[in-house]
């Protein structure tokens, strides 16, 4: 008996106490699952014969779910070699008197990026450096992710940290 209670204590002491080494970090998940946004730029050319609108089409490698949250960026320019880049619906006044907003809209299969403004605006008055070879990100991110990381869309450099 003394023997069984040795061997019962041996094996208690042994299996309490083995620890190995700590194994690499894993990656940020929520609930176990590993949530990325995913990402595409296109640059596109505003004009009257597209009625000052693109329609671009999801790649078919990102996975869109009806309960992700598409976000889209204009690229502003670059301040000390970094990219600047502006959520929409962004508004640009171009005088005293009139604005316009770059804005979009998106359904499942397209992101429809387009210049409004009221309905007596003069397109004639927005410059080619408004119009032509604008480039946008458009970001697809899992919308229960950004809700539990209480994530500011508005801040690009905030949002690019999850996206590939």
């Amino acid at each position: 008996m003394k023997r069984i209670l040795s061997i019962i204590t041996v094996l208690t002491l042994f299996l309490t106490s083995c620890e190995g080494p700590q194994g690499p970090p894993g990656f940020d998940g929520f609930d176990g699952v590993n949530f990325v946004g995913q990402s595409f730029e296109r640059t596109i050319s505003f004009s009257s014969t597209n009625n000052y609108q693109e329609s671009l089409e999801v790649p078919l490698n990102i996975e869109l779910f009806e309960s992700d949250m598409v976000l889209v960026y204009h690229l502003r320019g670059q301040i000390d070699g970094f990219d600047v880049w502006k959520p929409l619906p962004e508004t640009i006044y171009i005088n005293t008197a009139e604005e316009f907003q770059y804005n979009f809209e998106h359904n499942f299969d397209f992101v429809t990026i387009f210049i409004d403004s009221h309905p007596t605006f003069n397109f004639n008055l927005l410059t080619d450096n408004e119009r032509i070879n604008q480039t946008f990100r458009i970001v697809v991110l899992p919308v229960d992710f950004i809700n539990n990381r209480n994530i500011d869309i508005n801040n690009y450099n905030e949002i690019k940290q999850y996206v590939k």
